[in-house]
């Protein structure tokens, strides 16, 4: 009699779950809403009457010798202070493992060496909305006959840059010489962030537009001729790649979703327990319960940067900007916790494991040289000083063709069932096997493969026509 008590309260508790989410969706349908594109100008000063320059002019990284007299006076008087016992990264980069960065910059690091790196792929700069844009253009090295390079542009986030897709470049651009299917071969464009690495900052406040926005509008006007992109990006919403940036699929390796609604509230209570009625798989529960440690404790753990750079960014960025010690313990940290958040039971910070030296200090020296974290900063300022959620362009949905590519051990799990909300038509959703936030840089083989099995999909179902 109890058990049959008991699974009576539960049947009546799933239907009145069930009835208020239809509710829910029956009062919040809306019409689709498109946002109206304006081109903005950010250099100094007014906009001039005479049309904008746009000429792609050839770049390459160049480092002075009193640049780095510089660097090498200020690594010499850097001052540490001991860390607390057995603490490792728990409060952030150990300055016992940052000493010994400090001397593998100064003794072995070979800067010059990296610069012919950077230089191997073609750079250019063009002048974009009044301040110039810097990108990376590398063509195929050979096609077969018959066959053309596919467009594919590929956006870095914060505290990265273009550097972090040059092993997974080669990989897309000659996928036969790696082991990959030549299928699909690409043509790759990976530009600046406007204010990080060598593309100029805007000189103006951007806020009243949003960080995407403001963001796709330049990658619109990359005056380079290409129909029909794919665009990969670390993370962003892409509100606009719908009417903006006129892509035929946009792939993701974190799918951020700001606008969270009463369904998401529920599957947070009772998604541990009722997985299906949420949409939930396995492997969703897995990553995001209990959600108290999961989920709000992770976030409050690990978002401290977010809320400075969010409200103050030029305070904190002027010591970064001043110091290149202060500079690298910023960015390692986040390379060792947005890698695997066990690194941070690590002394090291677990980051010899998944980088080498080479590659995080010639990413901090772009920021270095380029004198750019002050303006990469202001980013969260720009897209978050009047909340998160609170934008039109938030509330958009993405209609284009989209693949997520959902690495484990990224700080935040999202679901697909909460990403379908946002990107309304999701043709490919894998759970990788291993990876963190930084996927090109740390997994480039996973990433490419899921790129050419999404680009596959979208070419042979043809699903960008279908609207």
């Amino acid at each position: 009699e109890f058990c049959s008590s008991l699974a009576g309260s539960m049947l009546l508790e799933v239907f009145l779950v069930l009835g208020t989410v239809i509710i829910y969706f029956l009062l919040t349908k809306k019409k689709e809403e498109t946002l109206p594109f304006k081109e903005g100008w950010w250099g100094k000063g007014q906009k001039p009457d005479t049309e904008e320059d746009t000429t792609i002019r050839p770049f390459k990284v160049e480092t002075t010798e009193e640049e780095l007299s510089d660097l090498f006076r200020r690594l010499d008087q850097a001052r540490f202070t001991e860390p607390l016992e057995n603490s490792c990264f728990h409060y952030g980069t150990n300055s016992v493992y940052l000493r010994k960065v400090v001397s593998y910059w100064k003794n072995q690091f070979n800067w010059k060496k990296q610069v012919e790196v950077l230089n191997k792929y073609p750079q250019f700069r063009t002048k974009i909305q009044g301040i110039d844009i810097h990108f990376v253009h590398v063509k195929p090295p050979c096609l077969p006959e018959g066959q053309s390079a596919k467009p594919l542009l590929m956006v870095h986030g914060w505290p990265g840059s273009f550097y972090e897709f040059y092993k997974i470049i080669p990989l897309l651009t000659d996928p036969a010489s790696h082991g990959l299917s030549d299928e699909h071969i690409f043509e790759v464009v990976c530009p600046s962030i406007p204010g990080y690495g060598f593309s100029e900052a805007p000189h103006k406040q951007v806020c009243q537009t949003g960080k995407e926005k403001w963001t796709c509008s330049f990658f619109r006007n990359l005056n380079i001729a290409f129909t029909g992109r794919i665009l990969h990006s670390q993370k962003c919403n892409w509100n606009l790649c719908n009417g903006v940036c006129h892509v035929k699929g946009l792939h993701l390796n974190l799918a951020s979703v700001t606008n969270m609604g009463f369904t998401h509230v529920l599957s947070v209570l009772l998604g541990r327990y009722l997985p299906g009625l949420f949409g939930f798989q396995e492997e969703d529960v897995r990553r995001m319960f209990p959600f108290l440690e999961k989920g709000l404790y992770r976030i409050l753990l690990e978002s401290g940067y977010a809320h400075i750079q969010a409200t103050k960014p030029d305070t904190v960025g002027c010591g970064l900007n001043d110091s290149p010690v202060g500079l690298a313990a910023y960015i390692l940290e986040k390379f060792s916790t947005w890698t695997d958040l066990e690194f941070r039971n690590l002394e090291d910070g677990g980051l010899d494991r998944k980088f080498n030296l080479d590659d995080l200090l010639t990413n901090i020296m772009i920021y270095w040289v380029s004198g750019c974290i002050v303006s990469s900063m202001r980013f969260y300022k720009e897209n978050l000083q009047k909340g998160l959620g609170t934008q039109k362009h938030e509330r958009l949905t993405v209609q284009v063709p989209t693949g997520i590519a959902s690495f484990p051990n990224e700080v935040m799990h999202t679901p697909q069932a909460w990403a379908q909300k946002k990107y309304t038509n999701i043709v490919s959703f894998h759970f990788m096997p291993r990876g963190g936030h930084f996927a090109a840089l740390e997994e480039p083989q996973l990433l490419a493969e899921d790129i050419l099995q999404f680009v596959g999909k979208v070419e042979k179902e043809q699903l960008w026509r279908k609207k």
